[in-house]
């Protein structure tokens, strides 16, 4: 049993723990600015739909961060100690920090349960991160990406011919992958947000004999600056145009059943399918797959300089 106690923050994107709390969670995302009774209402609306009152998102993230844990004292037994920080919700990532210190953690690696590396997403993570960390005196190590990780490559293989097999043989099936879109921005600054998705996507395509597939974003915000695309509403309608029947979405850019699974998928592409005469479904997502898991606490291990001090 370790006497040392390594910190992991565990940081994500966030989620209301109820339908109360989305004009909070919503502000924050703008910065501060209260959305209109507009734009709170579409949001409200959103998740309405997918969780008719009852709020199961936050619980997703609890589990996972519960399950890097348990994989964690697997591997190195009392040696790590997970904390949770979020960037939009409560406990908010500095949040997760001030904790650790409370806990007199010295030592710390950080990690994003997002497997792809940008500036303007986990890179913002880091930097709230580290910012707090050194304010507090913990030395803290961060997770950039894993988004070729075997055992994730393994993971989501499984999840695409699982996907794959109910689907009609005597006609061809189009996969299309799929991530968050960012800005256009991010392309001028070489960053490797892109690069990174379609590397996991060919890698997995391969994994699962999946030859015919594409890829495409997802989610965009609603700002006055153009967004990557197309959007995966309008590669359905090219995808209909060229003749398919059959679609299996495969959002490798996500890790759990969060809003833009559930509603933009599960409800909108499902419903831009229908009318367009496409049957589609959706792999399942990883949520607390033990080979996440050990994905997870694999590449926490690998940052943890501390090991032989």
């Amino acid at each position: 049993m370790s006497e040392r106690k390594i910190g992991v923050l565990v940081m994500s994107y966030g989620t209301p723990e109820s339908l109360d709390g989305i004009e909070e969670y919503y502000t924050h995302i703008r910065r501060g600015n209260p959305p209109t009774p507009e734009q709170l209402a579409d949001l409200s609306g959103r998740y309405e739909a997918i969780v008719g009152g009852f709020f199961p998102l936050r619980e997703n993230t609890n589990r996972q961060v519960a399950g890097i844990q348990d994989k964690l004292d697997t591997f190195a037994p009392g040696r790590y100690m997970c904390y949770q920080g979020l960037k939009h919700a409560r406990p908010y990532i500095e949040d997760g920090v001030a904790n650790m210190a409370a806990d007199g953690v010295r030592e710390a690696v950080g990690i994003v349960l997002a497997p792809h590396y940008s500036i303007m997403s986990v890179g913002g993570y880091v930097e709230r991160a580290r910012k707090k960390a050194e304010e507090l005196g913990i030395e803290m190590n961060f997770v950039e990406s894993y988004h070729m990780h075997p055992k994730l490559l393994e993971a989501l293989i499984s999840r695409v011919k699982t996907g794959l097999g109910p689907f009609d043989a005597s006609r061809p099936v189009k996969v299309l992958f799929s991530a968050h879109s960012l800005p256009v921005r991010i392309r001028e600054i070489n960053d490797p947000y892109e690069a990174q998705l379609l590397e996991t996507s060919a890698a997995v395509a391969e994994g699962a004999g999946a030859s015919d597939w594409s890829f495409t974003w997802q989610s965009a915000g609603r700002t006055r600056e153009p967004w990557l695309g197309p959007d995966i509403l309008e590669t359905l309608k090219e995808v209909a145009g060229s003749g398919y029947t059959q679609v299996l979405s495969a959002p490798i850019g996500f890790v759990s059943d969060h809003l833009e699974v559930l509603y933009d998928l599960d409800i909108e592409a499902i419903e831009a399918a229908r009318q367009l005469g496409i049957d589609f479904a959706r792999i399942e997502m990883l949520n607390t797959d033990p080979l996440y898991m050990e994905t997870l606490a694999e590449t926490v291990i690998s940052q943890d300089q501390w090991q032989q001090a």
